[in-house]
């Protein structure tokens, strides 16, 4: 299988797809493209039509969507363990996956996964809105699971990759949380496959400009 993905220190949800693959131990060939260049425009219509990253390419399969991606590996690669075995706890690690694969528009926009950054921005009444939202999943969540594995429901799941990126993103902008939450933002911090992203995306020197909101503030 071949993962194409963008920038690293940027591209949520390029981090997804590589999460989905690299944290369950799947072996995969990563092709990292260039954003915003023409060039990455004429490589990633070779894999899909939405010109987007990322794409999970799978001998003649191909595959968009960070979502997609998730359930297609859950399904090939995983025998189902990508998601809780138990039915309703199934069913709420999907609904909060597409939750944050659907929503949060104000914490994206104002708060762009920067990951060598750290910067200071002014949060809209909706990004704080995000904010808790996210803070009482995680907080719920470490309520049942945080004493039975730490993660958002006991073992590693897609439910975690979708939400890692937002780990980061709070760091990079100081977000304050829930002694829950933060519980739950370490856990995320402490795994391998994150750590290994944070240290790879140090080579990624490439800029930006829209994604470097806020004011740079000492590290």
């Amino acid at each position: 299988m071949k993962l194409i993905i963008a920038n690293k220190n940027y591209s949520t949800w390029s981090l997804r797809g590589w999460l989905a693959l690299r944290g369950f131990g799947v072996e995969f060939e990563e092709i990292e493209l260039r954003l915003f260049t023409d060039a990455f425009y004429d490589e990633i219509a070779n894999y899909s039509g939405a010109a987007k990253v990322p794409v999970l390419v799978d001998g003649e399969i191909a595959v968009w969507d960070s979502l997609a991606i998730a359930e297609y590996v859950n399904e090939q690669c995983l025998d189902g363990k990508g998601w809780p075995q138990d039915v309703a706890q199934r069913a709420k690690a999907r609904a909060v996956s597409a939750e944050m694969h659907s929503g949060f528009s104000a914490l994206r926009n104002e708060m762009p996964m920067n990951i060598r950054g750290r910067r200071q921005v002014s949060p809209s009444e909706a990004c704080l809105k995000d904010i808790a939202r996210i803070d009482q999943i995680w907080s719920q969540q470490m309520a049942e699971f945080g004493a039975k594995g730490g993660w958002l429901f006991g073992e590693f799941s897609m439910a975690d990759v979708m939400y890692a990126p937002v780990v980061l993103r709070f760091v990079t902008y100081g977000v304050s949380l829930s002694p829950a939450a933060q519980q739950y933002a370490e856990k995320v911090l402490e795994n391998s496959a994150v750590r290994q992203w944070i240290e790879e995306s140090k080579s990624d020197t490439e800029v930006v400009p829209e994604d470097e909101a806020g004011v740079e503030i000492d590290a």
